[in-house]
């Protein structure tokens, strides 16, 4: 086995990626091991009680993604049981946002079975070796990382304050926020996911601890029951291909939100070819504007991402009528397998499944992945999600591996970096540095431009008329891409954004290790 470029979520993800490769796992398995260490030890921002994509292509192979998103729960229980166990809490925090928590806010989750389910088909390692160091963090202890450090300050007392084992794992001994740098632990955690290396995902579904779930989601409200758990499986799908450039890259299809948003953009950029800032404001207007009128409101996501791409692919921009907390990693070898993991547990449920550390998501809850309403979407539905984790691959031998978190952001930020790689040959850590924009539309539905300072940014909102806000030079709001990458000599490299907190490193694999 020969390197494995790794971009991760910060130290403690970097470590368990760097752990399996040095043992001699491939990107995937790299890749799941940083995946499920960010989600055990960066609380409020993801958690394995969430939902992840796995986004695979190995040489010589078709690309796959991993569909581990998270459903709509009820099955089996009467229609009054609907609309009721949340709270609604509003933070301050990214500018802004009012949800609902609680049980009756939790959707089923897939992400440990979504990461299980790769390893097997792409991965070298076992799965216990995969999960062991997400284990061995929340026993010995984990640095609090920056961005669940701010996210905490906000929402520590108001969302996880009701629950005393939630409010527990995200304060210090005097109730405060745990803040960026601390060192916490979580023995609970650890615990479970000892045993999630030896029994399995199936512990958090059929087994112990999706039982006790189950029985503390009926004590409170909650719509995940039994048959949830058991019917939910990781899906292997297809990816929408789009050419750009000389790359062909490979998005997350529908139901996703993100993945056909991103390719509809990607293919409007590799239409226009030598383009600028008056273009990316034009497309992301366009396609933005779509998602809000038609693809948020739509009850078949499915149809609705096949019908957006169906169009562009006709009628380019004509064809088109007028989060939250996430993660990303990416991972690629030397022998050209890349994986990309995005995974998100929402704002965060402000819930625990009692005495596991397991923190769980409020992805009913989410007001942006939501707009039909509290509970609307029938129970065994994929939920819309943003998570658009990307790989790629040219004829000559490069390979990527790309993804962000950010909400929205997480489209609009991938778009810009792979124009720029893709189109203008930017080098790979140049495009993740370059400045961004991101269209967003206020309440009257009028289009608003959020971007980082720069001159030609600037005049090309002059020149469309739009509202602006400049962010300065660098900022977190638009997302917080990793990038890994292989050459066409075979080499590797990853790229992390300094927007977040960027933790990258080519690892060796072991010692006399052949690929």
């Amino acid at each position: 086995m020969g390197e494995v470029a790794i971009a991760a979520t910060g130290p403690v993800s970097l470590g368990a990626g760097r752990a399996l490769a040095r043992a001699g796992g491939n990107a995937v398995d790299a890749a799941v091991a940083a995946a499920l260490a960010a989600m055990a030890t960066e609380p409020g921002i993801v958690s394995l009680g969430g939902g992840a994509f796995v986004s695979v292509w190995a040489p010589g192979e078709d690309p796959v993604v991993v569909d581990g998103n998270v459903e709509m729960p009820g099955r089996g229980l009467p229609p009054e049981a609907f609309g009721r166990g949340v709270r609604q809490v509003h933070t301050d925090y990214g500018g802004g946002v009012t949800m609902f928590v609680g049980h009756g806010s939790v959707a089923t989750p897939g992400a440990a079975a979504a990461c299980e389910h790769a390893v097997a088909r792409f991965g070298r390692a076992p799965w216990a070796e995969a999960v062991a160091p997400a284990a061995d963090a929340c026993r010995a202890g984990y640095v609090v990382g920056g961005a669940a450090g701010r996210y905490l300050g906000f929402v520590a007392g108001s969302l996880f304050g009701p629950d005393p084992e939630a409010h527990a794992l995200v304060t210090r001994r005097d109730g405060s926020p745990l803040r960026a740098g601390e060192v916490a632990t979580n023995g609970a955690l650890a615990d479970l996911l000892d045993l999630l290396g030896r029994e399995g995902s199936a512990l958090l579904s059929t087994g112990e601890v999706g039982r006790a779930m189950v029985e503390d989601m009926a004590r409170h409200e909650g719509l995940v029951t039994a048959a949830d758990l058991t019917a939910h499986r990781p899906l292997e799908r297809e990816p929408v291909r789009r050419t750009v450039g000389e790359w062909d890259l490979a998005v997350n299809p529908p139901p996703s939100v993100g993945g056909p948003m991103l390719a509809a953009m990607l293919g409007e950029l590799a239409r226009r070819g030598d383009y600028g800032w008056s273009d990316v404001l034009a497309i992301q207007t366009a396609v933005l504007r779509y998602r809000l009128a038609v693809h948020d409101v739509a009850t078949d996501l499915d149809a609705a991402g096949h019908a957006l791409l169906a169009a562009v692919d006709r009628h380019g921009l004509a064809g088109l009528p007028t989060s939250a907390s996430t993660a990303h990693v990416s991972a690629v070898d030397t022998d050209g397998l890349a994986c990309a993991v995005t995974m998100s547990a929402g704002y965060g449920a402000g819930v625990t499944v009692p005495g596991t550390g397991l923190l769980l998501n409020n992805a009913l809850g989410e007001p942006e992945l939501n707009r039909l309403g509290l509970h609307a979407l029938a129970p065994g539905t994929r939920m819309a999600s943003n998570m658009a984790p990307t790989t790629g691959r040219t004829d000559d031998g490069r390979v990527i591996a790309v993804g962000s978190p950010g909400a929205d952001r997480i489209t609009t930020a991938l778009m810009q970096v792979l124009g720029q790689g893709c189109l203008h040959g930017a080098d790979l850590q140049a495009a993740v540095d370059a400045p961004r924009l991101h269209v967003r539309f206020d309440d009257a539905g009028r289009p608003v431009v959020e971007h980082e300072s720069d001159p030609a940014i600037t005049a090309a909102v002059r020149e469309a008329g739009l509202a602006a806000t400049d962010h300065g030079s660098v900022s977190m709001y638009f997302g917080g891409v990793g990038a890994a990458y292989r050459r066409e000599d075979g080499t590797v490299l990853a790229a992390g954004d300094p927007r977040r907190e960027a933790a990258v490193e080519v690892v060796p694999g072991p010692a006399g290790a052949a690929g």
